[in-house]
């Protein structure tokens, strides 16, 4: 898994429902590379830290695969990396194979894999339509928080290499599964799993606890 950009956003403003406010989700590609601690990537914009940024979304990563998929679907858009809010674009990830909690090498940096991305309404504005907000919870292609185990630069070129997996864990498909597609019927033993793994946040199990009667 190899990076092929490094992504570093403006802020904007936009508008939405009657009021003006900013984002950070207009990233681009940069050059220089970038620098990933503890909370946040350095001069990155984090405007609302409500819901981005923090020890369990320092930065977000998206896979380059998945932009053919996309393109198809708005072929207008101007396309570049970082359409997806993310400040590294990987080639060759893919959420089915990739589990909570493992461990990573990413150039000068140790990263965990800590949550999938939950979209909000800013990418349907970064993208001029909200129906890319259930399309990318249909697909279950979200990307992926990361938290910095140690901080250091990563740059374009730089390949993700795995340290530790989290060999007991779920995928980040399974929960994204479990927070958007529960099923009782199918996915029982996958929450008890995952309720029982320590390394998948307390904000995702609490999230999809309530939908679980058995557990």
């Amino acid at each position: 898994m190899k990076v092929l950009s490094t992504n570093i956003a403006t802020p904007r403003s936009i508008h939405w429902k009657g009021r003006e406010e900013k984002t950070g989700i207009y990233k681009l590609p940069v050059k220089d590379p970038i620098y990933l601690e503890k909370e946040d990537v350095r001069n990155d914009h984090v405007i609302d830290r409500r819901y981005h940024g923090g020890v369990d979304k320092a930065c977000y990563l998206y896979s380059a695969d998945h932009y053919p998929y996309w393109k198809t679907k708005y072929p207008d858009l101007e396309w570049n990396h970082g359409m997806f809010g993310e400040n590294i674009t990987v080639e060759g990830f893919d959420e089915k194979n990739i589990k909570i909690g493992s461990v990573y090498k990413l150039g000068g940096a140790t990263i965990q894999v800590s949550r999938p991305r939950q979209p909000c309404y800013k990418l349907g504005i970064r993208f001029g339509n909200h129906a890319v907000l259930k399309q990318m919870i249909d697909s279950l292609l979200s990307g992926v928080y990361v938290r910095i185990i140690h901080p250091g630069p990563v740059s374009v070129g730089d390949e993700l290499q795995l340290i530790k997996e989290n060999d007991d864990g779920i995928s980040i498909a399974e929960l994204n599964t479990l927070l958007f597609h529960y099923d009782e019927n199918t996915h029982l033993e996958l929450a008890k799993k995952a309720l029982m793994d320590t390394l998948v946040s307390d904000s995702d199990k609490k999230y999809f606890r309530k939908k679980i009667k058995a557990c």
